[in-house]
């Protein structure tokens, strides 16, 4: 009896270990099924196209106004104290050549404003704020549309979903009785990979978008602070050489 008893325990792990290595050798099967992004992104259609064009503008925009944006806020700390001095001795003309060294939003503000000395606080502060006004629009050129992108790119995406279901239920349709999960294949495919791939646009269409607009809030704050001590300058008696 006890060896009928071991004999049993071992055929039972001989079914286990045989079970084990029909796994094994089916796991490479499985992992050999499985394909890349890429051939999953084609599943998506012509859409997946436009998503993809989407994407390559929306970095080229973020890449070009990060730069630029970049290079507009570099502001020497000692700026506005040269200026100063400058102004106070009366070498207007120095002062405009550091405004044209710095070539900034900030430094062309302030040379604006230095070209206008001798003429009415008003006329000064106008011509300041019209500068502004300009270099602002300037940095902000192009935002919209990568705005745009960020509410387009999902809504392209749904619209994917929708004609991926259209495809399945047609044919499903046309299969009458003979539904088979491969008719619906293609339909399902189109509609999740193009509704994650417009997402995915989105979604960094749209971080993308408010970074760059905070850092053009912030280097708006500084022009206007520059503006501010400017014009607080001119209340001091300047000496033109």
């Amino acid at each position: 009896m006890l060896f009928n008893l071991l004999q049993s325990n071992v055929d039972s792990l001989g079914e286990v270990a045989a079970q084990a290595m029909e796994a094994m050798q089916a796991a490479p099967q499985q992992q050999e099924m499985s394909f890349s992004l890429i051939e999953m992104a084609t599943k998506g259609g012509w859409l997946m196209l436009v998503l993809l064009i989407l994407s390559i503008i929306a970095i080229y925009i973020f890449g070009k106004k990060w730069w630029v944006i970049s290079k507009a806020s570099k502001v020497d700390k000692n700026f506005m104290n040269d200026i100063r001095d400058y102004i106070h001795s009366g070498k207007v003309k120095s002062a405009l050549t550091l405004c044209e060294k710095y070539d900034t939003p900030v430094a062309r503000l302030v040379g604006k404003g230095i070209e206008r000395i001798g003429r009415p606080l008003a006329d000064i502060q106008t011509a300041v704020e019209n500068t502004g006004n300009v270099e602002v629009a300037r940095l902000e050129k192009g935002l919209p549309f990568l705005a745009t992108i960020s509410g387009g790119a999902p809504m392209i995406g749904f619209l994917g979903t929708v004609i991926g279901m259209i495809q399945a239920f047609f044919n499903m349709s046309q299969a009458g009785n003979n539904i088979d999960i491969t008719l619906l294949s293609s339909g399902i495919y189109t509609a999740m990979v193009t509704t994650v791939g417009g997402l995915i646009v989105g979604i960094l269409a749209y971080f993308g978008y408010n970074y760059l607009s905070s850092r053009i809030s912030d280097l708006v704050f500084k022009m206007e602070s520059a503006t501010i001590e400017f014009m607080d300058l001119l209340n001091e008696p300047v000496n033109e050489e």
